[in-house]
């Protein structure tokens, strides 16, 4: 793909679509239980979706004026190496390559494995063989032609708002069966940080907009409103659709549940109702698994047209046929399948959402660099309520690190190693492309 096709066309609506149908994915059916059970009580637990769309939306915000000073199309990527070096920005694009966009492909499976299950019971091997062969499937499709993945898109954005819609009307109309307003503490030592945690995996996805900026037609104008108006959208659609939940099953249910959204829809359809509901949240979960495929193989793709991985001129091929980065594709899809065996969707998802949130509190941290180090131009968007805004989402991600550090060890040690893994391949491929005059 080169520069010409960069054209600035994207409209607030179509930017609009964009942070909204990436936010909503699998996570809102799948985390209300894992949330609950951390948050200890369902007020708390909306508490934390509330706290958690505040976070994303104040280090949005902040974003949103880098992105509209720099409207470049790579979004942090450029960001960070324009702000903070070259290093920064290879660290972000090798912990996408290695670690998110394969990470977030494999939750995704697994998350449609489950609902599965809904249909046919399967056991654990039995849900991670069907995961992989559903990867297979929109692997082959996305390489076969860049057009399939398209039209994937726009039928699963029809599925993801049917379920959430009719889980929401009729849930909020229930008259509960169970005690609602008085719930036992359930919380287990990870507390409220874990909760909050939880939610952003539900809210990943609203930096995407940012790769677009270079192709909005006035971004400096559009990309905020784009960003606050869609987040605060979907925090309010996140609030009222765990209400509903909370309203359809009791506490001791949500907790115990893999798949909390279809057993909601049981509760409040029946089990003909339910099949239609949940056939809706697979192909949403089906979507998203598309998307994520077909973009995170465009950071290894682009990131091998700069010779900036191991071999970096098998990624950067394309198809000589399909015009497609069949190669990056596969890679991608190699990665997924060692997680899907290798990790369950909440450590997968967990693990995800910290390492992104290091890099995503860096971009935070940024907007004091960029005030500094770029002169400012009159009629910029600039960051509302400037230094309060960028301070909260900093906090917000700073306690999100700490909590995880404090609370999961092990995976934060595992993320931290494989984002460090970059360095000595940033400072061994730099040398090599020295060397060689690049």
């Amino acid at each position: 793909m080169t520069n010409k096709s960069l054209m600035k066309n994207v409209t607030f609506i179509e930017a609009m679509a964009i942070v909204v149908g990436m936010i909503i994915g699998s996570g809102i059916f799948l985390k209300p239980g894992i949330v609950l059970q951390s948050a200890g009580s369902q007020s708390m637990a909306i508490l934390a979706w509330v706290t958690g769309g505040i976070i994303t939306l104040a280090s949005a915000l902040t974003i949103a004026e880098i992105a509209a000073a720099i409207p470049k199309a790579g979004g942090l990527y450029v960001y960070l190496k324009e702000l903070y070096g070259d290093v920064y920005g290879f660290l972000l694009g090798w912990v996408q390559t290695i670690i998110s966009y394969p990470a977030s492909v494999a939750a995704q499976t697994i998350a449609f494995a489950t609902y599965a299950g809904f249909f046919i019971p399967m056991n654990d091997v039995q849900q991670k063989i069907l995961a992989v062969s559903v990867l297979a499937f929109i692997l082959l499709m996305n390489v076969l032609a860049t057009k399939f993945g398209g039209i994937i898109q726009t039928v699963a954005t029809i599925g993801k708002l049917v379920p959430i819609a009719a889980i929401i009307i009729f849930g909020l109309a229930m008259h509960p069966s169970h005690d609602y307003g008085s719930v036992n503490a359930i919380a287990n030592r990870t507390g409220f940080g874990a909760a909050i945690l939880g939610t952003l995996w539900a809210y990943e996805g609203w930096i995407s907009v940012a790769n677009m900026a270079g192709e909005l037609k006035d971004p400096a104008r559009d990309l905020p409103r784009v960003i606050s108006l869609g987040v605060i959208f979907v925090i309010a659609v996140y609030a009222v659709f765990n209400t509903a939940i909370f309203k359809a099953l009791p506490t001791e249910q949500i907790v115990a549940s893999k798949t909390p959204a279809a057993d909601a829809a049981v509760a409040m359809f029946g089990t003909g109702g339910a099949i239609f509901i949940t056939a809706g949240i697979m192909v949403s979960v089906f979507g998203a698994l598309n998307g994520f495929l077909m973009t995170g193989a465009r950071v290894p793709y682009a990131m091998g047209e700069k010779n900036m991985l191991p071999f970096s001129n098998v990624l950067s091929r394309v198809h000589p046929k399909f015009n497609t980065p069949a190669n990056s594709l596969i890679m991608q899809s190699l990665i997924a399948i060692v997680y899907i065996l290798s990790g369950t969707f909440n450590t997968l998802t967990d693990l995800l959402v910290f390492v992104l949130w290091i890099f995503f509190t860096m971009g935070v941290c940024g907007v004091f660099i960029l005030r500094k180090k770029f002169p400012q131009e009159r009629g910029l968007y600039k960051v509302p309520l400037f230094p309060l805004t960028p301070i909260v989402g900093i906090v917000g991600g700073v306690y999100i690190l700490l909590n995880t550090v404090m609370n999961s060890p092990a995976n934060s040690l595992i993320g931290i190693g494989i984002t460090l893994l970059g360095l000595p391949v940033y400072y061994y491929i730099n040398a090599k492309n020295n060397k060689k005059g690049r």
